[in-house]
């Protein structure tokens, strides 16, 4: 993320890394851009120049892709990073602003059944009808009874209710059991409330964070090798010694080395979800039968399978005109627990006659519970069961990386982790525009806000294979994350025109 060159050399006789009155080529800026890059070759019988191509160039190229990516997208990144430590903290806030909905005030000894609660929901709140119930995850917590409102779209009403007492202690409109606070901030770090429109904001952000980040390593940590003496110690603490650019550098890289694996992994895990780059990823899925599997909700007899391909029923509105029989939660919720499902369980209501109930662990907590049990509850048979253990390694690692990425998979130490990843990542992104304005012109007859771009061209001094394997692989790449191949495209067309009016003024 950094937007400073790096392969350009510091003046070593000004502390501050901007060498002042000295001749362009020892600028920390570095030299004006050649037509044709630092090193040509006459191509015979013409006049005409061509790049000598050499390995060097590829460290070239990557200096002037991480320079850009980190000045052109590092306000999509630093939004998101301060969007997302403040969702890090949802559940203490949820705890502050809505306590005395989401606990009891006293723990008793045993609940009361399920029925009662819901008929002290429904009594309270008549509208709509029940979608789903999902139990309390410890003895502090309230029942929630999710009501399916058709005037509040894909949100739900919740209804809280002690289960000591059936009393209800409040309600919220609440969207895939998320609470009001909960999910403006998650719309706000995945769209910036946009909708829709402004979900590229957060695609952008994960596409290129990955890339930059690797980027980065390469550039540093080969830096290193020449400039540092091999040292570990080099590549992963700051230079305190050093001055000026150099400084703010060695807290940029330093700080970037011991991030990356954080960021890849959000990044990655972001993705997931993104409207472009999640789709192909669901293409993944589907050719890979990587896929969670399907709970067969038929009953026995039925005249069509009936199959729920979601992860865990339970908190989106129903389709139901009517609501189910309270007394046949309990019934499903008892042969569940009979079956071995423990924690907290979303209980829902069958989609038809002809459909079994659905009961569902809801453990996100580390180890994760996330078993799923069709249930007859005319007869309390199980009629069809899927583990989590059965699901495909791609499934697994998707929830689970959904679930790290929320904060949620390791409680309280995932939550910290994140919060240090964000604030590290705004650090790294201020340091580097620092980095941008430290490498300014000086000079009194060339002075400008912010240093100059590296050197362009790069690209026409790569080495053949580099070349021949690159293009292939940067095409998947774009063709993996849309709006990676997108961007990148614009920004090679702002440059080749940015190239030839330059050229052309300098030809005039």
């Amino acid at each position: 993320m950094s937007h400073g060159t790096e392969e350009i050399p510091q003046n070593d006789h000004d502390p501050t890394g901007a060498a002042k009155g000295e001749p362009d080529g020892d600028r920390p800026d570095g030299p004006a851009e050649p037509a044709d890059g630092p090193a040509a070759l006459t191509e015979p019988g013409s006049d005409r120049q061509r790049p000598a191509r050499s390995w060097e160039a590829v460290r070239h190229l990557l200096v002037r892709l991480h320079f850009y990516a980190g000045v052109l997208v590092a306000p999509f990144l630093l939004v998101a990073a301060l969007t997302g430590l403040a969702y890090t903290f949802t559940p203490q806030l949820d705890q502050l602003l809505y306590g005395d909905r989401l606990r009891v005030e006293r723990v008793g000894d045993d609940p009361r059944p399920l029925a009662e609660q819901i008929t002290a929901a429904r009594a309270a709140h008549p509208e709509g009808t029940v979608a789903s119930v999902v139990t309390p995850p410890g003895p502090e917590d309230t029942t929630r009874v999710v009501l399916a409102v058709p005037e509040l779209g894909e949100k739900q009403r919740t209804v809280f209710v002690d289960p000591y007492t059936a009393e209800v202690r409040g309600e919220l409109t609440t969207w895939f059991g998320s609470t009001p606070l909960t999910t403006w901030l998650d719309d706000l770090h995945r769209n910036l409330n946009l909708g829709e429109t402004g979900r590229l904001y957060s695609e952008v952000a994960a596409s290129w964070l990955g890339v930059t980040v690797v980027g980065g390593l390469i550039l540093w940590l080969g830096r290193s090798r020449r400039q540092r003496a091999r040292s570990a110690r080099g590549a992963l603490l700051p230079d305190r010694r050093a001055r000026g650019v150099r400084r703010t550098r060695s807290w940029h890289a330093a700080t970037g080395v011991w991030l990356a694996l954080g960021l890849v992994f959000l990044s990655a895990t972001g993705l997931t979800w993104s409207n472009y780059a999640g789709e192909r990823f669901g293409r993944l899925l589907d050719a890979a039968n990587g896929n969670a599997p399907a709970l067969d909700t038929a009953l026995p007899g039925a005249d069509a399978p009936v199959e729920d391909h979601s992860d865990h029923a339970g908190h989106g509105g129903g389709e139901a005109t009517a609501d189910a029989d309270p007394a046949d939660f309990d019934a499903a919720l008892a042969a569940a627990r009979d079956a071995g499902l423990g924690g907290a369980l979303v209980v829902t209501p069958a989609a038809d006659a002809a459909s079994a109930w659905t009961v569902a662990q809801n453990d996100n907590v580390w180890p994760v519970h996330y078993d799923r049990v069709a249930v007859d509850t005319s007869s309390g048979e199980i009629t069809s069961r899927t583990y989590w253990a059965d699901h495909p390694a791609l499934s697994k690692l998707s929830k689970l990386g959904v679930q790290g990425h929320m904060g949620v998979l390791f409680g309280i130490v995932n939550q910290i982790v994140l919060a240090l990843v964000a604030l590290g990542l705004t650090a790294v992104i201020v340091w580097g525009y620092r980095m941008w304005w430290q490498r300014r012109p000086t000079r009194a007859d060339r002075r400008a806000p912010v240093g100059r771009a590296p050197e362009r061209g790069a690209w026409r001094r790569l080495p053949l294979p580099v070349v021949i394997l690159g293009i292939p692989a940067v095409i998947a790449l774009g063709w993996a994350l849309p709006l990676l191949g997108v961007t990148l495209a614009g920004f090679l067309v702002v440059d080749v025109v940015v190239g030839a009016v330059r050229r052309q003024r300098r030809t005039a």
